[in-house]
């Protein structure tokens, strides 16, 4: 059943306030190219000054799969944002996974709320958004907000040095589960080795993305904290078929290289579990860890 417009509302502005408290954005550019906002709590701007950022609307890319089932589930997101106080731009929309009839859309986003005060704070979160397929198009049945937990007192030096490398782009919760020092070390070692050779558009680490691989009773190794997703690699999205066929699988190759066991994309490499290639990931690539 599709989720009452009323319903979704609340439950993006309760999402967005969570997204807000738990996301400490660095001070580098966003994914989207537009400078990042302050840290979380911190005003941007004087009261009488604070006005809520413009935001492009997100529009899928002529290479994907199913873009209807992308757009509805991004509209819904882009709306939750009230107007008068708070905006949502969506980084990126990635598949969390897509069956004939059904799909999860990770919707990737940065978010600005104005408070009480009259002051904005940046912030942001990763909806799954969960859609089945009907006469009438593609109708959302759920919609699962990022919960990242809250920062580590200490951190790991991996975790203190991708947080710190310019060469890896972090949306919000991404940043966040870094922080919250759930994040395997493994992970972590690989972002710095890839990042050496590649600008890494990270879309997914843990949170925000389905507990159990979708379709299937596997747990999938995100919420475990032992993958990340990349969207863009040196500037050029996964999904776009301008995008250098080998500068993909090239970054494909260096993630098994880097110690990942299991590498999803839009090409298939070799054999599994090393490397295997569905609907899935025609949009980004999949790096999972054993450990």
């Amino acid at each position: 059943m599709e989720l009452s417009r009323r319903r979704l509302l609340v439950l993006g502005a309760a999402s967005l306030v969570a997204g807000c408290t738990s996301d400490q954005p660095s001070s580098r550019a966003d994914a989207t190219g537009a400078p990042s906002p302050t840290r979380s709590g911190t005003p941007t701007s004087s009261r009488s000054e604070a006005a809520l950022p413009r935001v492009r609307r997100w529009d899928p890319d002529k290479n994907e799969l199913v873009p209807a089932a992308k757009i509805s589930a991004v509209r819904a997101i882009e709306k939750s944002g009230d107007r008068a106080a708070s905006v949502v731009r969506v980084i990126d929309a990635q598949y969390g996974g897509l069956l004939p009839g059904s799909a999860s859309v990770l919707v990737v986003c940065r978010s600005w709320a104005r408070d009480a005060g009259g002051e904005i704070h940046g912030g942001g979160a990763t909806y799954d958004v969960r859609l089945v397929h009907s006469g009438s198009g593609w109708q959302m049945t759920a919609v699962h907000p990022s919960h990242p937990g809250p920062p580590a007192p200490h951190l790991s030096r991996a975790a203190g040095r991708v947080l710190a490398d310019r060469r890896i782009e972090l949306p919000p919760a991404a940043h966040a589960d870094v922080r919250s020092g759930q994040v395997h070390d493994s992970v972590l070692l690989a972002m710095l080795t890839l990042a050496r050779t590649y600008r890494i558009g990270v879309s997914v680490v843990r949170s925000g993305h389905p507990t159990y691989v979708f379709g299937t009773n596997r747990l999938s190794d995100h919420p475990r904290g032992r993958a990340f997703d990349t969207w863009r690699i040196d500037g050029h999205p996964v999904v776009d078929a301008r995008t250098p066929r080998r500068l993909v699988m090239g970054y494909m190759e260096a993630a098994a290289a880097a110690g990942s066991y299991n590498v999803g994309g839009p090409y298939l490499l070799g054999s599994a579990p090393q490397f295997f290639s569905d609907d899935t990931h025609h949009d980004h690539v999949h790096a999972g860890f054993s450990t």
